[in-house]
């Protein structure tokens, strides 16, 4: 038998995020283009400046019925020819409402890009808000809301935001409206939310994908450009503020055999220089499979199916003074709920009091770092995330350089980062679970003073 020589690997090809070329089309819209040579489906991202915050009182969740309505018909079409039009095109649009504002993805064939940005810059010149779709729209928002109620997930993420943020900031409430506020949308309501808010001054357009044999100045003029609208001065961000005192919240569901953990605390933004360490940090703490997190609670304990530690952004500001959220999250059954939270303030302790180790940092790295580029390997990932950076008002580059600081964070670094980000005396912890089952233990656990609401 003859054995070939095992074939050896070849030198890894340098990569680096890709970078954007920015421009402006004459009516004040804001175009980030990315060439991806070999990507035939292109990634259009419509970032609208319309943030939560500027919704009208009484009207949570007006940003999310607008969203959902834009694919609704315009002045040419009807819904269902709207809809059969992207289907001839072979894209597919999205939309949602989050903090920062709204957004809108289309994936598209780069042969039919544009006559599919026609119909995006149809929907967003001239959306028809038909009053019988936009109430269709809001039966079916009112519709998901015992679902998302009954979901420990969302229910725990309720339940922490308003924990952690005042009752009268808009953080504080659900994303996508509560019953008694969605029930008082109508089309008047999202037409007057579209025409404060909606304007191609304050929307930006990024757009990836092989651009070989398209020309997109043509489409862009042709489609976004030929919108009109008047313009707008930037609108102030409200200050936020958030009691982050060590507390326990327990969400009643009497017989739950698990129990949902929530815990966390405010943040900052994307704009500080921790920011990369923190990601680092926050990774050994609870980002994969092999973090601490999970080597105790799940492979030495077998309390979990897996515990998770990330940090997300919530809003940004052009002056970085934006807000995160810094969280940990996971299920156990009912009756290691104490166990299980004992042993995760365990790790955190240990945590501070003896850091995390070089091969915890390194692995890290290469799991962050290494992955990057399947990662993006989409055009839609890379269109995905410059228009996270245009929302959170940094700039073009930014990814590119994270992963960079990323390779360079040291040990020592990470850990004090992680450490100040997950402080075992400053966490609000929600627990949606049975109460009469859990509360006594978790008390005894002393990290903070307990409160029982109902689900």
């Amino acid at each position: 038998m003859q054995f070939h020589p095992r074939p050896e690997p070849g030198a890894p090809t340098p990569w680096a995020f890709p970078a954007p070329e920015r421009g402006q089309l004459p009516n004040g819209v804001t175009v980030l283009r990315c060439h991806r040579p070999g990507q035939q489906v292109v990634a259009v991202e419509i970032s609208l400046a319309a943030p939560l915050e500027a919704e009208p009182a009484g009207l949570d969740g007006v940003a999310t019925i607008m969203a959902r309505a834009f694919s609704e018909g315009t002045d040419k079409l009807s819904a269902e020819d709207f809809t059969a039009e992207l289907e001839r095109c072979g894209a597919t649009l999205d939309a949602h409402a989050d903090h920062p504002g709204v957004r809108l993805s289309l994936e598209v064939p780069a042969s039919r890009l544009h006559k599919a940005l026609g119909l995006l810059a149809d929907a967003l010149r001239a959306p028809a808000f038909p009053d019988g779709e936009v109430e269709r729209l809001v039966r079916n928002r009112l519709d998901e809301i015992p679902h998302e109620l009954a979901n420990p997930a969302r229910r725990a993420a309720m339940a922490l935001a308003a924990e952690l943020f005042p009752p009268h900031a808009r953080m504080s409430r659900p994303r996508q409206g509560t019953e008694e506020t969605v029930e008082r949308i109508d089309a008047a309501s999202v037409r007057a939310f579209y025409e404060a808010h909606v304007r191609p001054a304050t929307t930006t357009a990024v757009v990836v994908g092989d651009f070989s044999g398209v020309d997109l100045d043509e489409a862009l003029a042709d489609t976004l450009g030929a919108w009109t609208g008047a313009p707008a001065a930037p609108r102030p961000a409200t200050p936020v503020t958030a009691d982050d005192t060590g507390r326990v919240v327990i969400v009643d569901r009497p017989g739950a055999v698990q129990t949902q953990l929530l815990i966390g605390r405010t943040g900052p933004d994307r704009h500080a220089a921790v920011w990369p360490a923190q990601v680092l940090g926050t990774y050994c703490l609870g980002g994969t499979l092999t973090s601490r997190l999970d080597r105790v609670l799940r492979e030495e304990k077998g309390y979990t199916y897996g515990v998770r530690a990330f940090a997300q952004v919530l809003r940004s500001t052009p002056d970085g003074s934006g807000t995160g959220m810094l969280a940990i999250s996971g299920s156990v059954d009912t009756p290691n709920t104490g166990p299980a939270l004992a042993d995760l303030w365990q790790v955190l302790r240990t945590l501070a009091e003896g850091g995390l180790t070089d091969a915890e940092r390194d692995a890290a790295v290469q799991n962050l770092v290494g992955v990057a580029p399947l990662k993006f390997e989409t055009a839609a990932a890379v269109a995905g995330t410059l228009a996270d950076q245009v929302e959170q008002f940094l700039p073009d580059d930014y990814q590119a350089h994270l992963y960079e600081r990323l390779a360079a964070t040291g040990t020592v670094e990470a850990t004090a980062a992680v450490v100040s980000a997950f402080p075992v005396g400053g966490l609000v912890t929600v627990l949606v679970g049975d109460a009469a089952a859990i509360a006594e233990p978790v008390k005894a656990l002393g990290i903070g003073e307990v409160t029982v609401i109902s689900s």
